[in-house]
């Protein structure tokens, strides 16, 4: 059966990343966290004093990156690597959190990683998530979920995440950095965070990562079958 593209976008902390891992994972699909991408970059510009404003620091600097992914059997993760380095642990800190919505909104970065995530997911067989995926990465996707949460609930979550990597941040630390990061991310100029027309909305305020796997594997087996029918009826 031809493969698809599975698009999930959607605010910081609503679960578009565990349950894309998931998803993948059933349907033996490749998993690409395109905001591992972003972090990375962010990660790389901070080390090495990028300026933001000066176009052709921006535009070497990106010459010099090269992001990969590799599965790790100990953790069961696919963690990220900049150029050839492990910086999984590294790009999840809050001070890449911080600023991490400033380093997306340049515009040669987006292009940047769009023509990456492009590539990498030519083939289809790929589940991605992000911001833009459904509207600028792959608007052909043959299914679009996007996801978002109540701004309470996604601070929790986050904050929990922390705490597991021994990362104690306060709370409202914490919701102002992802009230910030909505409102850089929905009015960049380049490829802004919106729902696409044809993308199915999942509020997960009150659902488990089940719930949420469910939802997403639900609209994948009727665009299969569809798919299916589309073949035979030809």
């Amino acid at each position: 059966m031809k493969k698809i593209v599975i698009a999930l976008d959607g605010h910081s902390s609503c679960g578009k990343s565990t349950t894309a891992k998931q998803v993948a994972a059933e349907l033996g699909y490749a998993y690409i966290d395109t905001g591992a991408m972003y972090r990375a970059v962010t990660l790389y510009f901070l080390d090495h004093h990028v300026s933001l404003t000066n176009p052709k620091e921006v535009s070497d600097a990106l010459k010099n990156i090269d992001i990969t992914f590799h599965y790790n059997p100990k953790t069961g993760r696919n963690e990220t690597y900049l150029n050839g380095l492990n910086v999984e642990d590294e790009i999840r800190k809050m001070y890449i959190s911080n600023q991490v919505s400033e380093v997306s909104v340049v515009a040669e970065v987006r292009r940047a990683m769009v023509a990456q995530q492009q590539k990498m997911g030519k083939r289809r067989g790929v589940v991605m998530d992000g911001r833009d995926i459904g509207t600028a990465v792959f608007p052909d996707a043959e299914v679009k979920i996007f996801m978002t949460a109540d701004v309470d609930t996604r601070a929790k979550r986050r904050q929990q995440e922390l705490l597991v990597k021994n990362q104690l941040v306060n709370l409202t630390e914490i919701k102002a950095n992802l009230e910030k990061r909505d409102l850089i991310d929905s009015t960049r100029a380049e490829s802004p965070l919106r729902r696409a027309e044809d993308a199915d909305l999942l509020d997960t305020s009150h659902m488990t990562i089940d719930e949420q796997v469910e939802f997403v594997m639900n609209k994948v087996a009727s665009k299969l079958l569809e798919q299916k029918y589309s073949v035979e009826q030809d």
